[in-house]
């Protein structure tokens, strides 16, 4: 005979199945801006490839101060939910000034700062889903990588979509259509997902991962930043790359990025039941060899089908990254899973930021192929990074 509370767990979760809508408006949002953005300041805003590459690491910095203030305030007081409600808004309304704006510095400074809300609103989620997976019992690990396939599943059909609505119908249908999924978002955010109120911890302290695992946090985070400094180096060059050097179509650019995502899912599915038998640094170092591997093939293809094929290492390399260097983090700073998340993101962009300066700088001087050296020396410093960190 059935008990009421089996029957209970069993009935539909509602608040989960919006954590995985919300992941994948989040990611349409994403992905239909980021990968067009450095061709967007090419053409629409006419900058130089040394302007788009300071473009990105001032949006970088700008992220970072907005993420760390609001991740040291989510952890401590407030509403969680209401916070990404309120990001998603800001995201909705920065959209809108990339559609009618292009005046550089206006972009840079008011946009970047809008932008920088919308995009905390992302690990914001995921600590929120961190502590409803906790409270309802569901095991954390798979929740979460299902919640970031979503987010590649968006990046799927994303970039392809992006490219075709601005070169199709212009930048200002598709940061239109980028707004409307924020919008969509906020909506859900505010109905459907679970409301958790936190009390004011009475503490000055910084949120800080336990003193034994500070070193090792420490390098994880300098060895996820070297990986999203790649990961960065490669959608900011690889657009104007196609382009401008080896004369193949601008749509490639979304029809890799598509591919690449397509197979990061069932990359996260698979890491994340491997997660179970495996140690996450071990996940990890088979991220850094893939992404080496991926870097080193961009420097010797120089046509369609190669560039396909390579995106099954990119994929690995991305989809481990994504979803298994967050659980990390949280692991290894228990209690904190604001600051922990918050922590792997910022590891995006300072890594943005590093790919930001050495892309324009390099690009200008010496031509897009060369930035790709960049990143065997990135991967190199990843690789040392993985192997000294301590699983004991």
């Amino acid at each position: 005979m059935q008990t009421p509370g089996a029957a209970t767990r069993r009935l539909p979760d509602i608040s989960s199945a919006a954590f995985l809508v919300v992941a994948f408006l989040t990611g349409i949002a994403g992905a239909l801006q980021t990968p067009t953005l450095s061709l967007f300041l090419s053409t629409e805003v006419h900058a130089r490839p040394f302007m788009v590459g300071l473009f990105f690491t001032g949006s970088a910095v700008i992220g970072i101060a907005v993420s760390q203030l609001l991740a040291a305030r989510s952890d401590r007081k407030g509403d969680r939910r209401t916070l990404i409600f309120q990001c998603c808004l800001l995201g909705a309304l920065a959209s809108i000034l990339f559609a009618w704006n292009r005046n550089y510095f206006v972009l840079l400074f008011i946009g970047v700062l809008l932008s920088s809300f919308g995009s905390t609103a992302n690990p914001q989620m995921f600590a929120l889903a961190r502590e409803h997976a906790d409270r309802t019992g569901r095991e954390a690990v798979m929740f979460t990588t299902i919640m970031r396939a979503q987010i590649s599943l968006a990046w799927v059909i994303g970039p392809p979509i992006a490219f075709a609505l601005a070169l199709g119908f212009g930048f200002k249908v598709m940061y239109a259509c980028a707004a409307l999924a924020f919008v969509c978002c906020a909506l859900i955010v505010r109905f459907l997902l679970p409301s958790m109120q936190r009390t004011a911890v009475k503490t000055t302290a910084t949120l800080q991962a336990p003193i034994g695992h500070r070193r090792d946090t420490l390098l994880l985070f300098i060895g996820c930043t070297l990986m999203w400094a790649c990961t960065g180096i490669y959608l900011i060059n690889m657009p104007l790359y196609l382009v401008h050097e080896l004369n193949l179509p601008e749509k490639l650019a979304g029809q890799l990025m598509g591919l690449a995502a397509g197979l990061e899912i069932p990359v996260m599915l698979i890491a994340g039941y491997c997660a179970r038998r495996f140690s996450k640094r071990a996940l990890m170092r088979c991220a850094g060899l893939s992404g080496f591997l991926f870097f080193v093939g961009l420097l010797w293809v120089d046509s369609a089908i190669p560039l396909l094929l390579l995106q099954a290492l990119n994929a690995i390399f991305i989809g481990i990254l994504a979803g298994i260097g967050m659980l990390y983090f949280q692991d290894l700073m228990p209690g904190q899973a604001g600051a922990a998340t918050t922590l792997f993101s910022n590891s995006t962009r300072v890594g943005w930021i590093l790919a930001g300066s050495l892309t324009g700088v390099v690009a200008e001087f010496w031509g897009y192929h060369a930035v790709f050296y960049c990143t065997l020396l990135m991967m190199l410093g990843t690789l040392y990074c993985m192997w000294r960190i301590n699983d004991a």
